[in-house]
């Protein structure tokens, strides 16, 4: 059913820098923001959820969906879902991570998509980050683009939906630099792969979050540990 606003968008959001920034563009190109957030059983589910409830009421989202996606525990094949498998702390992994999670952001967009077609929204909103990210294969371009084509082909034929990544080829100083524009509210996002209470500053994301702001020249505003 089309709602009232007809510019409806669908914005995935995990709690982080990126995805926060991309729903924050969705706002200000006037669309009506519908979230979702999924809970995978990662190790800071808690802290994620947090995160996207305090971002939802700063922008003043109306409808949000939480998802629970527990099979990604019993799939284990990632450090974010196995505890058995350490998170790596000694820089920024070169190939795919161990914290690669197996066709985490298909599965995303294939529930986006069933929200997008029941909603009546045109476009679903995604942070991924090709050009300064872990080197995970469902955040480029071309896959997402091949998600896209597959999700209308799915759908009712008179279901068009966009899936939008307004990041993928900035780097993380740029994400920075944007979203200090947009005044997102950057103290409220979660990033680390690995701690709840202060993140740790030595995983893969705490490591390209403090690089893009010390890029940008600018204090980062969350705690570490």
């Amino acid at each position: 059913m089309k709602k009232i606003n007809d510019k409806i968008a669908v914005c995935i959001m995990s709690g982080g820098m990126d995805s926060t920034l991309s729903a924050y563009i969705m706002h200000s190109r006037g669309y009506e923001i519908i979230a979702v957030h999924f809970n995978y059983d990662q190790r800071t589910e808690a802290k994620e959820l947090a995160s996207f409830h305090n971002i939802c009421e700063a922008l003043q989202v109306k409808e949000k969906y939480v998802l629970d996606l527990d099979f990604f525990k019993q799939l284990g094949a990632s450090a974010l879902t196995d505890r058995s498998i350490e998170v790596p702390t000694d820089g920024v992994e070169e190939g795919v991570p161990v914290t690669y999670v197996p066709f985490r952001n298909g599965i995303f967009l294939s529930m986006a998509a069933a929200i997008a077609e029941k909603e009546g929204a045109e476009l679903i909103s995604i942070g991924v980050v090709q050009e300064d990210s872990s080197g995970y294969p469902d955040c480029r371009e071309s896959y997402i683009h091949s998600m896209q084509n597959a999700i209308n082909l799915g759908t009712k034929d008179e279901t068009k939906i966009e899936i939008d990544m307004p990041l993928v080829h900035l780097m993380k100083s740029e994400i920075v630099a944007k979203a200090i524009e947009l005044k997102v509210p950057l103290e409220l996002t979660w990033s680390c792969y690995q701690s709840e209470d202060a993140a740790c500053g030595v995983c893969d994301s705490c490591r390209l979050r403090l690089n893009g702001f010390e890029r940008a020249g600018v204090t980062d505003p969350i705690v570490y540990a």
